[in-house]
């Protein structure tokens, strides 16, 4: 196989900030052509859960996503902290948005969601045999809702479009069409 591989030839910062950070490379493609304004957003490593209760029913969550400029229901997700494991950020994650904690724990896919662009990477795990053990810890620019829906409507609102972002929709597909 042929090298693919671009040779960073320089970065530039455009700004830092806590959840984002752009930078513009200068970029040796592997035929020597330069592409001189490659941008790059950085952001940190992502979880996400598909948490299962004990009584088998699934741990979904509902808020506004100004990106879409829309309220979206969604699975658990969020921000690895620097120097987290990933399992310990989805468990900390859950119990903050949530409330839920406990059960078995397995992490089932790591991907990217758009590696042309991004450099961070998101790992999915399933948390099976959760219940609620405490009252939501939200940040305070988050208002979540919490809901527990069987397993067959979540699968209807996944097939129905319900679910919007890719980094939700390919742990759910995984789950109801995959396997773990």
């Amino acid at each position: 196989m042929k090298d693919l591989d671009w040779k960073t030839l320089s970065s530039e910062y455009l700004f830092r900030r806590p959840w984002l950070t752009a930078r513009r490379d200068v970029c040796q493609l592997p035929d020597g052509r330069i592409n001189d304004e490659y941008y790059v957003l950085e952001y940190p490593t992502w979880v996400n859960v598909v948490a299962v209760t004990k009584d088998d029913e699934m741990v979904i969550i509902r808020q506004y996503r100004h990106g879409l400029g829309r309220t979206c229901f969604e699975i658990v997700a969020g921000c690895v902290e620097e120097g987290e494991d990933p399992m310990d950020a989805a468990k900390r994650e859950l119990l903050e948005e949530t409330g839920y904690s406990g059960g078995e724990w397995t992490e089932t896919m790591h991907f990217t969601c758009n590696a042309s662009a991004m450099n961070n990477s998101t790992h999915s795990y399933l948390a099976v045999g959760v219940e609620q053990t405490a009252k939501q810890n939200l940040d305070a620019t988050e208002d979540i809702e919490i809901y527990t829906f069987p397993k067959e409507q979540v699968r209807e609102m996944l097939l129905r479009g319900d679910f919007m972002q890719v980094s939700m929709i390919a742990p759910l597909y995984r789950y109801f069409f995959v396997g773990q």
